[in-house]
């Protein structure tokens, strides 16, 4: 496994947002977290990424233990996390956005991997000098999207990438999705469209305050009569 998280659990004061939660990502998979609004998907990705300290467990990447890391050791080490909300810095230009995905690099290719953002996105290519704040939605999901790239990471995590897309945009963002991970990229995503993350992924999870109450293969939890219930508002037939 790329991934492996053993039993992992994070507390914010009295709120156990993550309950010894425990799942491993292979370097050739795309897996989806879902559940509803407070079921501890994005804590969980924080915490894997380090933003929010866990209270237990422990999180295994390429081999390494890296629980007690912090988030600069684990960018460096290819674990990338795109958050929800996008964070882009709208008072940089776009290429600036795209330079600070590339800190932790030392190498002398990042300016051909720019441009490499460029040609996969020439929106951004026509707005490298313009501040991120001239983008629109989908324009700046991308650009969080190709920062995060920038890092080179193996696995790359995606909390609530559709959120505030239009339906064009969303089909777009998850045709995007797919090529990066035939391109040999592992995804984990969390994502508020269930149908659409479950045909994109190999397995899924799905969280309520804060377990995993429901795991299996994507085509299986698509035909699941519970989680239809619960995600779709409707039998599964």
């Amino acid at each position: 496994m790329l991934l492996e998280v053993e039993s992992l659990d994070v507390r914010y004061g009295r709120t156990h947002a993550v309950k010894a939660l425990s799942f491993g990502v292979a370097q050739d998979e795309c897996i989806t977290v879902l559940g509803s609004n407070g079921a501890g998907k994005t804590s969980l990705l924080r915490a894997l990424q380090g933003l929010t300290p866990s209270s237990g467990g422990r999180v295994i990447f390429n081999g390494e233990d890296i629980t007690k890391l912090s988030p600069p050791q684990r960018l460096r080490r290819r674990l990338s996390l795109v958050p929800e909300g996008r964070q882009i810095a709208i008072s940089l230009t776009v290429h600036e956005n795209l330079q600070m995905g590339a800190y932790c690099r030392s190498d002398s290719d990042v300016a051909r991997d720019i441009n490499g953002i460029y040609e996969r996105f020439p929106n951004l290519g026509a707005r490298r000098d313009m501040q991120a704040s001239v983008l629109s939605g989908g324009e700046q999901q991308m650009l969080a999207i190709g920062r995060t790239l920038l890092a080179r990471p193996r696995l790359i995590m995606l909390d609530e990438p559709s959120l505030g897309l239009s339906p064009l945009l969303v089909e777009r963002l998850f045709e995007l999705i797919t090529s990066l991970h035939l391109e040999g990229l592992a995804i984990l995503l969390v994502e508020q469209n269930t149908q659409m993350a479950l045909e994109v992924a190999s397995r899924g999870i799905v969280m309520e305050l804060g377990r995993a109450t429901l795991t299996g293969a994507a085509h299986d939890l698509q035909n699941n009569e519970q989680l239809a219930a619960a995600y779709f508002g409707h039998s599964s037939h």
